[in-house]
């Protein structure tokens, strides 16, 4: 007899002081977790993926076992959800980065926690928590091979619900191959860089039948030579892709060439500072100053649009860093850029550090809410005046003049990308509620 499971992506709360749940009419992008989980899941089991920010949660509907997999931003959602199902004696399992950092205290809300990667444990918890013989906690105690893995089941979503020019994920590769004190990704990912076999890529998204692409890796490029075999099996396939890399891959021509010849419509790079010794401090040596006006010209060159991220808040900057980083950003006529505040997250070298310093002010609330908040105490203001700091550069950086200034004419794909994030960005800058929307562009 099939089995009912529901797999649930919860939404988050709009902000600390709004408590009604974000939601949107169309997702302009197909995430990979819930058709993935889908994929694993035994053929026995009925599977009806519910992303909360798309349609509401039917408590009374039948369902013989839940899953939700959370991110630390909506891991209070995440609790209510199995709560209430608890309440009514549904069995409930959950998993996702948040459960690998929180364990214990996502233990408290389900039956069943897993922790690592899903290949190896999903199905064992599902068979387990469905019969009533389960553990608390299952934990991956290896890292998967990448070979073979199963193609997201696309044919349970609801396509209608996103929009016309829609982009999939597709995941290339796991991990990465550099270790910065303020990242997370190691410790859920793994600590080594694997990557799939370029067919399996290739097939996956021909069985999508997508014309968009992003490559959700945390980091793209982390193997070349395999990164340079699978552009070339793209070129084929007349895709347009976007993906996350290192700065220093922007100073290879041969790379850059194949990359705007496969179809590279848009590529985020973490710069972080334009100090090396604040670099140094992040354990980010890779990214080099003295290379980043050859870097940004090697894709203005070849028309690649491009986004560029910062850190605001380390130890060794002042507050003139603000001034320095806004006139940087307009000289070279960057078209997109997102600011941030250092954030310790559970785990890394920065939060065991900062937290034996007592530099850190919210120790249960960080990741937990949407916008710019600052957790840390800087050494060059306080952290009211950092938020404001930040949020008033990034008013500033998408304010009309900025704009005309730096976008090109919106004459090409790459170009009306970087309008259409401008503008979006434009306005959630200057939202009433102080950005607490930040996330969603």
């Amino acid at each position: 007899m099939t089995s009912k499971l529901f797999i649930i992506q919860p939404s988050h709360y709009r902000s600390r002081s709004d408590l009604t749940l974000h939601k949107v009419r169309k997702r302009s992008l197909v995430g990979l977790t819930l058709p993935y989980l889908a994929a694993l899941t035994p053929r026995e089991w009925d599977v009806p993926l519910i992303d909360e920010q798309l349609m509401d949660i039917d408590f009374k509907a039948p369902v013989d076992l839940v899953a939700i997999t959370s991110w630390t931003i909506n891991s209070f959602r995440a609790y209510e959800i199995a709560d209430q199902y608890g309440e009514q004696g549904v069995p409930v399992i959950m998993g996702g980065p948040h459960t690998y950092f929180y364990s214990d205290e996502a233990a408290e809300h389900c039956d069943a926690v897993g922790i690592g990667e899903g290949e190896k444990i999903w199905a064992v918890m599902l068979e387990e928590v469905a019969r009533g013989r389960s553990r608390k906690i299952y934990r991956a105690e290896h890292l998967q091979d990448l070979k073979n893995l199963p193609s997201p089941r696309y044919d349970l979503l609801n396509l209608r619900k996103y929009s016309l020019f829609k982009a999939f994920s597709v995941q290339s590769s796991r991990g990465c191959p550099f270790r910065c004190e303020f990242c997370s990704g190691r410790f859920y990912l793994g600590p080594s860089y694997r990557y799939r076999p370029v067919e399996e890529v290739i097939d996956e998204i021909k069985k999508s039948k997508a014309k968009n692409i992003l490559f959700a890796d945390s980091n793209f490029a982390g193997k070349m030579s395999h990164t340079m075999e699978l552009m070339e099996a793209l070129i084929p396939l007349k895709v347009r892709w976007s993906t996350l890399w290192s700065a220093y891959l922007c100073n290879n021509e041969k790379f850059m060439d194949l990359a705007k010849k496969s179809g590279l419509l848009h590529v985020n790079i973490g710069i972080e500072s334009i100090g090396q010794g604040t670099l140094s401090g992040l354990n980010k040596r890779i990214n080099q100053v003295k290379d980043y006006k050859r870097i940004l010209h090697n894709l203005r060159k070849r028309g690649i649009s491009y986004s560029l991220n910062f850190i605001f808040g380390w130890d060794t900057e002042k507050e003139s860093v603000f001034e320095s980083r806004l006139a940087f950003l307009k000289e070279e006529k960057v078209p997109i850029a997102y600011f941030n505040i250092l954030t310790p997250h559970k785990k890394t070298p920065l939060y065991e550090r900062m937290k034996a310093e007592n530099g850190i002010i919210d120790l249960d609330h960080i990741c937990r809410w949407p916008g710019l908040h600052c957790y840390i105490r800087p050494t060059y203001c306080s952290a009211q005046e950092l938020e404001r700091y930040v949020k008033k550069i990034c008013r500033e950086f998408y304010s009309y003049p900025s704009m005309f200034a730096r976008l090109p004419w919106p004459v090409t794909k790459a170009n009306i990308a970087s309008w259409m994030v401008n503008l979006s960005a434009r306005s959630v800058s200057r939202a009433n509620k102080g950005m607490e929307d930040f996330d969603n562009y």
